[in-house]
C-alpha cells in the first residue's frame, strides 16, 4: 500500500506513518514545518516535504491520512480531493486498526498521554504485551508507536479532538479529565461531556470502564450522568437522560471512596512513593522514579488497567519503577543540586497549575522561574483570567508570544493581554532568543518551561545555555 500523510509530524500522525512504515508499506507527506519528529521519520526513511506543493505529490497513492489541523484550502488538499484519492482522518484510520484487537483506549483533556505510555510500557513488561499508539514520545520505548504482532492488545491515546475518539470502541476505556477544552469545537462544556458520554458508552460489555471519580460533573458541581439503571426508577417507556450503562470501576489519587486509590504518597530524594489500595488488597511501597505529584493519579489508573489484563504484582512493581515518562510531560532536562530544568506540554489551565503544585511540592522553597508559550488565539482568548492565576504560582513569569497552530488571530488577544492581569510581580514578554539571554540573569533554583506549541525547539538551546552558564 502506498499512504500519504497530510500533517505527517503530528505526534498522532507521525505514530501511524511509522506503524505502515515499519509494515513495509510505502510513507511519505507533507507538513508545514520541519521539526525533530519530521527529521526522525526523515531518518528513518519516509519522505516528508514542507512546501505546498502539488507537483511533489506521489503518483501512486492508495489512501491520504490527514488531520483536522489540516486547512481545507490546502492546495495539495484540493488536488487530491480533484484526483479521487481515497482519503480518511487519522481517527477513521486509528478505529480500524484497532478493531478485532482488545483496544484500551484513554482519554481526558489532560493526563491522557502520560496514562496511555504508562499502560503500555507496564503490558510490554508482562506477557501479554500490547502495540500502541501513542500522543507522546514514550522515553522507554523511543518512539510513539509499539508493534507487538504477537499481543492481542492495542494501547491508543484516545483524543476527543474534532471527537476524534467516537471511532473507538474500546475493550477497556479510561478517561481521566473533563475539564472545559475545545470549546471552538464543542461550543459547551456540556456538550463536551455528551461527547465523553457517548465514548464511555462504547466501551464492550465484557470489558470495564476506569473513571476518574466525579469526572462527569458539570461546571456548578451537579452530576452530569446517571450511572446505569439500577439506581433510578424510569417509566417503562422514558430513556434515562445522560445515563451510563457500561460497567465501570473508579479511581483517585485522594480520597477514599473509589475503587481504586493511592494512599501514603511521600517523597524522597526527589522520587515519589504510595501505597495502593484495590478491590482486592492494598499493596504498599510502590514507587515512581522522578517524576511529578500528579502522575500518582496517572499510575493508579494505569496500574488498575494493567491488573485487570493480567500484570502480576512483581511485574507491575517492576514497570512502574522502571517509568522513564514521556518526552515534554514533567520531562527532566536538567536535574543537578544547583539547578533544575523541567519542560512540559502544559498548555490548559488545570495542567499549569498541577505541574507548578508538583514542583512546589518537590522542591520546597526554591526559586521558580516559569517560561509559558500559549497554544490557539480561541484558548487564550477562553480562558485568559485562568492562565493569569495559575502564573501566580511561579516566583517570575516569561511569557512568548502565542502559538497559533490551526487559527488565524483573534483581534486584541495576545501574550500581553494575560500578562496585564497578572499583578505585582516580575513578568516579561520575550521571544524565543530574548528567552537564552533573560533565563540565566534570573539565577533561578527551577526553570520550567510550559506549553504546546514550537517551545519545544527552544528547550535543547535552552539547556544547553543553562550547561553552560549556570553549571
Amino acid at each position: 500500500m502506498n499512504y500519504y500523510f497530510l500533517g505527517i509530524g503530528g505526534i498522532g500522525m507521525s505514530a501511524l506513518a511509522r506503524y505502515f512504515h515499519r509494515q513495509g508499506d510505502r510513507v511519505s507527506g507533507y507538513d508545514r514545518t520541519r521539526s525533530p519528529l519530521t527529521e526522525e521519520l526523515e531518518r528513518e526513511g519516509i519522505s516528508v516535504h514542507y512546501e505546498d506543493a502539488p507537483e511533489r505529490l506521489p503518483q501512486d497513492i492508495d489512501l491520504v491520512v490527514y488531520t483536522p489541523a489540516v486547512p481545507q484550502d490546502l492546495r495539495e488538499m484540493t488536488v487530491l480531493k480533484e484526483r479521487g484519492v481515497r482519503m480518511e482522518k487519522r481517527s477513521q484510520v486509528l478505529g480500524e486498526l484497532t478493531r478485532g484487537k482488545k483496544c484500551i483506549a484513554v482519554a481526558g483533556s489532560h493526563g491522557k498521554t502520560t496514562t496511555s505510555t504508562l499502560i503500555a510500557h507496564l503490558l510490554s513488561k508482562a506477557e501479554c504485551g500490547c502495540s500502541a499508539f501513542l500522543g507522546g514520545i514514550s522515553k522507554n520505548f523511543g518512539s510513539n508507536v509499539v508493534v507487538d504482532e504477537k499481543s492481542e492488545y492495542v494501547v491508543v491515546e484516545a483524543d476527543e479532538y474534532d471527537r476524534s475518539f467516537l471511532q473507538l470502541h474500546p475493550h477497556y476505556a479510561v478517561i481521566t479529565a473533563t475539564d472545559p477544552d475545545h470549546l471552538d469545537i464543542y461550543g459547551t462544556h456540556e456538550n463536551m461531556l455528551e461527547a465523553y458520554l457517548q465514548f464511555a458508552n462504547q466501551t464492550d460489555a465484557d470489558g470495564q470502564l476506569f473513571l476518574k471519580e466525579g469526572i462527569f460533573r458539570t461546571l456548578d458541581g451537579e452530576e452530569y450522568v446517571e450511572y446505569g439503571h439500577e439506581h433510578h426508577e424510569h417509566h417503562e417507556h422514558e430513556a434515562p437522560h445522560h445515563a451510563l450503562h457500561t460497567p465501570y470501576s473508579t479511581y483517585t489519587a485522594h480520597g477514599i471512596e473509589a475503587d481504586y486509590y493511592a494512599i501514603n504518597v511521600r517523597t524522597y530524594n526527589g522520587n515519589l512513593f504510595f501505597d495502593l489500595r484495590t478491590p482486592d488488597g492494598v499493596l504498599y511501597d510502590l514507587e515512581l522514579d522522578g517524576t511529578a505529584l500528579f502522575n500518582v493519579e496517572n499510575a493508579v489508573a494505569a496500574s488498575a488497567v494493567a491488573m485487570s489484563c493480567g500484570v502480576n504484582q512483581y511485574q507491575l512493581r517492576q514497570g512502574l519503577k522502571s517509568f522513564s515518562g514521556v518526552r515534554r510531560r514533567f520531562d527532566y532536562r536538567i536535574r543537578e543540586k544547583e539547578l533544575i530544568y523541567i519542560d512540559d506540554y502544559a498548555h490548559h489551565p488545570a495542567e499549569i497549575k498541577t505541574t507548578i503544585a508538583s514542583v512546589r511540592y518537590l522542591y520546597p522553597g526554591k526559586r521558580v522561574v516559569g517560561i509559558f508559550q500559549p497554544h490557539l488565539y480561541s484558548r487564550t482568548r477562553d480562558f485568559a483570567d485562568e492562565f493569569a492565576e495559575v502564573l501566580q504560582e511561579l516566583d517570575e513569569v516569561v511569557m512568548m508570544p502565542i502559538y497559533p497552530a490551526r487559527e488565524l488571530p483573534i483581534a486584541g488577544v495576545t501574550s500581553s493581554m494575560v500578562l496585564r492581569k497578572i499583578p505585582g510581580m516580575s513578568k516579561y514578554l520575550c521571544t524565543a532568543d530574548q528567552v537564552l539571554e533573560l533565563i540565566p540573569a534570573l539565577c533561578p533554583d527551577v526553570v520550567l518551561t510550559l506549553g504546546a506549541g514550537d517551545i519545544d525547539r527552544l528547550v535543547p538551546r535552552l539547556e544547553a545555555t543553562l550547561r553552560e552558564q549556570m553549571l
